[in-house]
């Protein structure tokens, strides 16, 4: 094989693949910055459209996959591999890849119907998998809950969606259970206006639906009552908090008195 015979078929193979290669390179190149372009148009689009931003990314994530897929079959094609064969040599792969990946797909899953249905969105205060928190983030496999100590949880979503939601912010207002006990001597009635009272005093406490105090058991040493402000969730432990400090020192001032366990022990005298 002699120099010449080398340099004739490179000539022709550069004749012929040549500008096939030199196409592929500009589609590719082309394809790359106008994804892009495309990408960054809808994401201001969608954030302008939409009230969650993280369905805007969601959304914008999976475009950006779904148009490269498409581009990285186009250049195939250009280049003379067989679509049809390659696309059933993806989906088998997936097919497997998908059994090996059974709790990802899930949680992918999971991610996609979040998007869909929203039962809840970001900055909603919610209790799910055993987590109480704030949404932080929806991501396409997990969501991420900020709780009340500063603590960071990534939930799956797979599980999240398939279990229990307790969506505190929903209807932006939330009330706030309490027990507090009085003796059975004291006035409920008294006791039942002095703490109203006092949570009427508390700007965090929201006048409608307003504040009760009913009675909710007589207790072996105590008359139970259920002390129920209402407040907006990203108050909610403060408005706890303040309400029984605030409780206990008005029940003093107003000489009701809290009842605490205590044992009375009488000792009967031996007979002679």
């Amino acid at each position: 094989m002699n120099l010449d015979y080398i340099l004739k078929r490179l000539v022709d193979l550069l004749m012929e693949y040549g500008p096939r290669v030199l196409l592929v390179i500009v589609v590719l190149f082309v394809g790359v910055r106008l994804i892009r372009w495309i990408v960054k148009v809808t994401g201001k689009g969608l954030e302008k459209r939409l009230d969650d931003p993280s369905l805007g990314k969601f959304i914008n994530s999976v475009l950006s996959w779904v148009l490269r897929l498409m581009l990285f079959l186009s250049v195939a094609g250009m280049i003379g591999v067989e679509t049809t064969s390659f696309v059933a040599i993806l989906g088998a792969a997936g097919l497997a890849i998908g059994l090996a990946l059974q709790g990802a797909l899930a949680n992918l899953a999971g991610g996609v119907l979040i998007m869909i249905f929203r039962p809840f969105k970001i900055n909603d205060l919610i209790h799910t998998q055993g987590e109480l928190g704030v949404v932080q983030e929806i991501q396409i496999f997990t969501t991420v809950l900020l709780t009340p100590d500063n603590k960071t949880v990534i939930v799956p979503n797979g599980p999240l969606i398939g279990g229990n939601i307790t969506n505190y912010s929903a209807d932006g207002k939330i009330r706030i259970d309490l027990i507090i006990g009085i003796s059975y001597d004291s006035d409920i009635r008294k006791a039942r206006e002095v703490l109203v009272k006092e949570m009427q005093k508390d700007d965090l406490v929201l006048k409608d639906p307003a504040p009760t105090v009913e009675v909710s058991e007589l207790a072996d040493s105590s008359v139970n009552l259920a002390v129920r402000p209402w407040a907006h969730p990203d108050h909610y432990w403060d408005v706890y908090f303040a309400t029984l400090e605030n409780a206990k020192y008005a029940l003093n001032e107003a000489n009701i008195t809290i009842p605490y366990p205590q044992m009375d022990v009488h000792l009967a005298k031996a007979e002679d």
